[in-house]
């Protein structure tokens, strides 16, 4: 029998143009849990003249709006936040949804940002990896003695766990070799970004199963999904323009939405998002950039049925 994908959502987050209205965010997140979808998901952008709230705190927001809906980070940038406070505020926010928490985790792309926390790009890699092991053992182990080369702990204690054992899913967005054998060694799963094209990250599903059979994980069992932002919208013309200008806005490249973005009449956005799945993505993450909640009942009733 041929499964289905797992099918979830960006939540309302950015907003380019006029003020954030929470109104929309709550029928948002209520619909999208009537209507059967998987997840919901939040992406980190701390800087930038664009409107977006912080995601850590959103989600605990999310989470009291809603009861089955699993809550997503697509990903977090954990090198710049510490790893202590960062586990504590996720293992609260596992208690808060009642373990329905899935942490994405990544470094970013833009090592210029760094300064802007009290930290500097170098050896950003290393630090990034160090912060989550320590997240992992703060969520796991009783008592912590930890002599990294960024963090020192002596015998101590974090509670409470999170209420997922041993600890929420940690997905990794990752592009570079380098960074999909990290995902290998400490990752729960892996989420393609947005920001790619679709032949880019078939690729790295490519690679990335092969470094799991290296390392003696099976790539059956090892979650694979991407963020795929999507308009559907019978005028492709129209929906070109709106991404456009969305993309301008968000990344400061307006022909990148041209480059990975999935738009047009419903079938047309079928075919593409099945290629998607059957380069290996298992689950998808559909991100809506204007008229979220009309496009969040095109994708349950034109788009779902047929994944």
């Amino acid at each position: 029998m041929k499964s289905r994908v797992t099918l979830g959502v960006a939540i309302p987050q950015t907003v380019v143009q006029g003020p954030i209205r929470i109104d929309r965010i709550r029928e948002f997140l209520g619909r999208a849990e009537v209507l059967g979808f998987d997840s919901a998901w939040v992406v980190e952008q701390i800087l930038g003249s664009t409107q977006s709230l912080e995601p850590v705190a959103f989600l605990a927001y999310a989470a009291a709006l809603t009861e089955r809906l699993r809550l997503g980070s697509a990903v977090l940038l954990t090198a710049l936040r510490s790893p202590v406070h960062t586990a504590k505020s996720l293992a609260t926010l596992d208690h808060l949804s009642g373990g329905r928490l899935t942490v994405g985790v990544g470094l970013g792309g833009n090592p210029r940002i760094y300064p802007a926390f009290g930290i500097t790009a170098e050896r950003r890699v290393e630090r990034f990896a160090e912060g989550v092991r320590l997240m992992k053992r703060l969520w796991t182990e009783e008592r912590v003695t930890f002599e990294g080369a960024f963090w020192k702990l002596q015998n101590a204690s974090m509670q409470p766990k999170p209420v997922q054992k041993p600890h929420p899913p940690l997905w990794f967005g990752a592009h570079h070799p380098n960074a999909l054998k990290r995902t290998v060694e400490l990752g729960d799963g892996f989420i393609g970004a947005g920001s790619i094209s679709t032949k880019a990250f078939l690729e790295e599903v490519k690679l990335l199963c092969a470094l799991l059979r290296d390392g003696g994980r099976d790539p059956a069992a090892f979650p694979v999904g991407k963020r795929v932002y999507i308009a559907v919208d019978r005028d492709r013309a129209r929906a070109a323009r709106r991404l456009g200008e969305w993309f301008g806005a968000f990344y400061g490249r307006p022909e990148l939405a041209a480059e990975v973005s999935v738009w047009g009449e419903p079938a047309e956005c079928v075919d593409r998002l099945a290629e998607i799945v059957a380069g290996g993505a298992g689950f998808l993450m559909l991100n809506p950039v204007f008229d979220e909640l009309e496009q969040l009942e095109v994708f349950a009733a034109q788009l779902a049925p047929k994944l």
